[in-house]
């Protein structure tokens, strides 16, 4: 260690950061066992077991919350999932350079936009005074109402999610695409295999491990349904199909302070999402793919 410390003093800063930010406010989570009271602080609220596991468990709302929360990540995951992968590969057989490069730019440019301004825009494309809502009066049609008929809500957030992160999804894969022995797809033009056939022995597999790396991850994270998205868009009509687990935290823990209720909702979602990565890493090293350890 003292030969590389000048290599562990630059990772010094992330470890500091972590354990500041990441394990110190693990402490926090005693408050899902506890009648927490705010005068008292943490230490000298009194315990109370599992007492909000069981409210948690025993809600009205919390079925319709999980069934959301998984719905919502499953469309993400199944039809999010693999745009970036196909999108790469498209890009990928584009030889103009500035053109490939203009396109990349528009398409990760979206990225850098929080929900709040991308949600803005969106909102002045499909909302009540909308473009398409004006298209459709002046051709004499009636009005759609886009964001609060339940019907479309979860289609607009699987959309809307796709449009603003898969060309930022997609550097990863081009720069692994990048990483391919070119001389594989020679040999592989000699023995007669096209554009697709290429695309299925060579890209990939050897892209294959990137691909089920980025899976586990997404997949360890399908009770996080996205916070920051579903805010900007819900409202009280869309509560049955579009109110997710983070959302009636913040519910729960800002603006009516019940802070122990929120944690323990918080601890359950952590809790299984651990199950999950560890669950489907064990799985991606047993198929013999490169796992997160």
């Amino acid at each position: 260690m003292w030969k590389s410390r000048f290599i562990y003093l630059l990772i010094l800063p992330t470890i500091i950061y972590f354990a500041i930010f990441t394990y110190a406010p693990f402490y926090g989570i005693t408050i899902a066992f506890k009648d927490y009271k705010i005068i008292a602080g943490i230490m000298d609220s009194p315990w109370v077991g599992f007492k909000h596991f069981e409210a948690m468990f025993t809600s009205e709302k919390f079925p319709t919350l999980l069934k959301n929360t998984i719905i919502i990540s499953l469309y993400r995951l199944l039809f999010g999932f693999p745009i970036p992968i196909l999108f790469a590969l498209m890009l990928n057989e584009v030889r103009h350079m500035l053109f490939k490069r203009f396109i990349q730019t528009v398409t990760y440019f979206p990225h850098f936009l929080s929900w709040v301004v991308f949600a803005g825009i969106i909102y002045n494309f499909i909302g009540p005074s909308g473009i398409i809502n004006l298209v459709l009066v002046n051709t004499g049609l009636d009005k759609f109402n886009f964001t609060t008929n339940p019907d479309v809500f979860r289609t607009l957030v699987v959309i809307t999610a796709i449009l603003k992160e898969f060309g930022w999804g997609a550097i990863i894969y081009l720069a692994a695409l990048s990483g391919i022995d070119s001389q594989l797809y020679e040999a592989a033009k000699i023995d007669g295999a096209g554009k697709l056939r290429q695309i299925w022995h060579v890209t990939l597999p050897g892209i294959r491990p990137i691909i089920a790396l980025l899976f586990c991850l997404q997949l360890a994270g399908i009770l996080d349904a996205g916070f920051d998205q579903i805010f900007m868009f819900l409202n009280p009509a869309l509560y049955d199909v579009g109110d997710i687990i983070d959302t009636y935290v913040y519910r729960l823990g800002i603006l009516q302070s019940q802070f122990e209720l929120a944690t323990a909702v918080g601890l359950f979602k952590g809790v299984i999402g651990m199950i999950l990565i560890i669950t489907a890493n064990t799985i991606i090293r047993r198929m013999g793919e490169k796992s997160l350890w």
